[in-house]
This record gives structure tokens, C-alpha cells and sequence, in this order.
């Protein structure tokens, strides 16, 4: 097990938010939503997984990995955000992989997986996708038009009996899976493909 658990935060007994990505690039919807997940789910962490690659997008359509990274780090400025590079370090191309291999972690303190509307909506196209939600709570937080697709997405479907109530979203961490909820917040616009698509990239990411 190559993972350097000191490097990142102590891990035994406390609440990680897991937020997993591409971040291509990061940007401060992604920061208000870790915001909005400390506390509505009183984490004390938020662990923000890079990913080296989101195997639903080709090679061209994503940034330097690098890059990524260096974008994340610099948005993700929380004493309580860590910004990890383990994916890569793994060596896993999806997240099921990488939940596998991260057993161990899990079994040392309470993680909730930290999830966009967006991406929820879309659980049932990535690879072996049930190992997600059988292994970890996961927490949806809205996006602009993603409430709706979301709520009725096959993942929604297949656990509908699992969902918890937005107010209830703090039981989660702890809770056994498969569990999730739908947690409303207040809506940015930005999006990682329209800053892609502006030359000012780095700039806009504020």
C-alpha cells in the first residue's frame, strides 16, 4: 500500500470529505462547494483527489496533470483542504480502483464521498459505478440545472430507499452504505469547460 497518509492529514477517528476530479482546472465552485461540505456535513477534512485522467474524456480534452494540480493547490487555499496526488501514485484509471485500494484509509476514519449534481446525474456511465456508493456515503450537492437530472438519475433510482433527508446530511459521515442525500446550496456559474475555452484561463478561475 503506497500511501503516505502523514503527508496528508491525520486519518484515525476523523470525518474526510473525499472530492474526487479531474479539476480541469479547479476552480471556486469547487471551493464553495468543499466550503458549503465542511460544514453542512462537519468534516474535518476535505481531501481533494486529483485525477490523472477521467477515462469518460480523452487525453486531448484534459490539461497537464501538473497543471491540475498546481491550479487545485492554488484555489483550494483552507487550513483544513488537502490537495492529494495519491490517485496518480496508485496508479489506478477510475475510481473504483482507487476505492479499492484505499480500503485501508477508509477503514481508519469516517469518509463521505463529495459529489456535484452534475456527476451524480451521470453516476451509471463510469466504470463499475455501484462500488462507489456501496463503499462510501455520498454527499450530491447542487449545480445549476443538475437538481432535477440528478434527483431522477439511475444511481437516484436504484438507491432511493438509501437517501437521507438534505437536513439530515451530517449523519452521513458514519453511516453505513449504500446512503446519500441531496444537499441544495447557493449557485456559481462557473464551469471547468468554459474557463478551458477562455484564453485568461488562469485568471478567471477567481
Amino acid at each position: 500500500m503506497i500511501f503516505p497518509i502523514n503527508k496528508y492529514s491525520p486519518v484515525k477517528g476523523r470525518r474526510i470529505g473525499l472530492f474526487g476530479g479531474s479539476f480541469n482546472p479547479a476552480h471556486y465552485g469547487h471551493f464553495s462547494l468543499a466550503k458549503v461540505a465542511m460544514a453542512r456535513l462537519q468534516l474535518d477534512y476535505v481531501w481533494w483527489m486529483v485525477s490523472p485522467q477521467n477515462p469518460l474524456k480523452s487525453a486531448d480534452e484534459t490539461c497537464d496533470f501538473q497543471e491540475r494540480l498546481e491550479i487545485a493547490r492554488e484555489v483550494a487555499r483552507h487550513p483544513r483542504f488537502i490537495v492529494c496526488d495519491f490517485e496518480q501514485k496508485l496508479g489506478t484509471t477510475t475510481t473504483a480502483q482507487t476505492f479499492e485500494k484505499l480500503a485501508p484509509v477508509f477503514a481508519m476514519g469516517d469518509f463521505v464521498w463529495l459529489m456535484g449534481a452534475d456527476s451524480f446525474a451521470g453516476l451509471h456511465h463510469w466504470n463499475n459505478w455501484q462500488i462507489i456508493p456501496q463503499t462510501l456515503p455520498i454527499a450530491v450537492f447542487d449545480r445549476p440545472h443538475w437538481g432535477t437530472r440528478a434527483l431522477g438519475s439511475v444511481a437516484a433510482q436504484i438507491y432511493k430507499q438509501d437517501q437521507l433527508a438534505g437536513e439530515d446530511a451530517a449523519l452521513l459521515v458514519g453511516a453505513q452504505s449504500p446512503a446519500w442525500c441531496f444537499v441544495p446550496m447557493s449557485q456559481r456559474m462557473e464551469s471547468s469547460t468554459a474557463i478551458r475555452n477562455r484564453e485568461d484561463k488562469h485568471l478567471s478561475i477567481c
